[in-house]
């Protein structure tokens, strides 16, 4: 078994790496945008083609979920473009495919949570271009794994967690959204679940959801945030999405239902404050190591 990990240097790519190398170690072969530019379909050719791999896991996309409104044509060609580049390869080599996808695909409208047959409906470019890349895949490998996420944070990279800790510092008061609902989704337990799957002794083709247990607002999120952080500095103040101006429409509701990924595999997904316990401590803990500066 040789697996390829495309979107190494991101959040997800950083968490599966940690969880690969401590449970099978030497066996997986991690891919950044340096190393591997998976919207250049000859280099993707060549370079799987050499690789041998039994197994691709693309965490590579596109995430500026605002700004993808301005660029269009880039967010396309990494998140949908891209995936064609990929699947055209994995089909020629025989190699599984697990693609990572998002609740954008979903129009939030919704008044329980979303299952994986659901009618999907886009409302930003960013979740067009996702599910764009999710029907090029079904179509092309009809033998691939879609998970799809939502609310992902870790201790590494740009992440709604990161952001709360370091404005909860800087300011005095923070406005946060309310109205929108969802599941935050800890980048070290989707990496477990990811090693689950390509490691079970099944491999079952379609699409699966995956998010922490229980369900929040953006302000409930930030609330747990900066009490379990200790933040008592600053006044986090509720306020309606149309009192936040954005770019793009973002789903009022994001809760997904696990049962499919949970009896499929044998999935026990961890509520999501437990798993931000766990999150802010490893975030305190390389903080508190880290070099003073000169």
């Amino acid at each position: 078994m040789k697996i390829l990990v495309t979107g190494a240097l991101g959040q997800l790519g950083r968490e599966l790496r940690d969880a690969l190398e401590t449970s099978h170690p030497g066996m997986t072969v991690y891919a950044g945008h340096h190393d591997l530019d998976i919207t250049d379909s000859a280099a993707v050719a060549t370079f799987i083609r050499n690789g041998e791999f039994t197994h691709i896991v693309n965490c590579a996309a596109y995430t500026a979920v605002d700004r993808a409104e301005s660029e269009p044509a880039l967010c396309n060609r990494i998140n949908s473009e891209a995936v064609k580049n990929l699947a055209v390869e994995a089909e020629k080599t025989g190699a599984r495919m697990l693609h990572i996808s998002t609740d954008y695909v979903f129009d939030g409208k919704s008044f329980r949570p979303y299952c994986e047959s659901d009618k999907v409906n886009p409302v930003s470019t960013y979740g067009t271009s996702k599910r764009k890349g999710e029907m090029i895949l079904l179509t092309m490998c009809p033998d691939a794994i879609i998970v799809r996420t939502s609310w992902l944070y870790s201790p590494h990279g740009s992440n709604f967690v990161r952001t709360m800790l370091r404005l909860g510092k800087e300011r005095e008061t923070l406005d946060v959204v309310y109205d929108q609902i969802g599941s935050p989704t800890y980048a070290r337990d989707l990496a477990v679940a990811v090693c689950a799957i390509l490691f079970s002794r099944k491999w079952h083709p379609g699409i699966y959801h995956f998010s922490n247990e229980g369900v929040c607002s953006w302000y409930d999120f930030a609330k747990s945030i900066h009490r379990i952080a200790d933040i008592d500095s600053c006044r986090l103040r509720p306020i309606l999405s149309e009192d936040f101006p954005s770019q793009a429409i973002r789903p009022h509701f994001s809760v997904f239902d696990k049962t499919l990924i949970k009896k499929t595999y044998g999935i026990r997904i961890p509520h999501w404050e437990d798993s931000l316990r766990e999150c802010l401590a490893r975030i305190a803990t390389s903080e508190d190591s880290a070099p003073e500066a000169e």
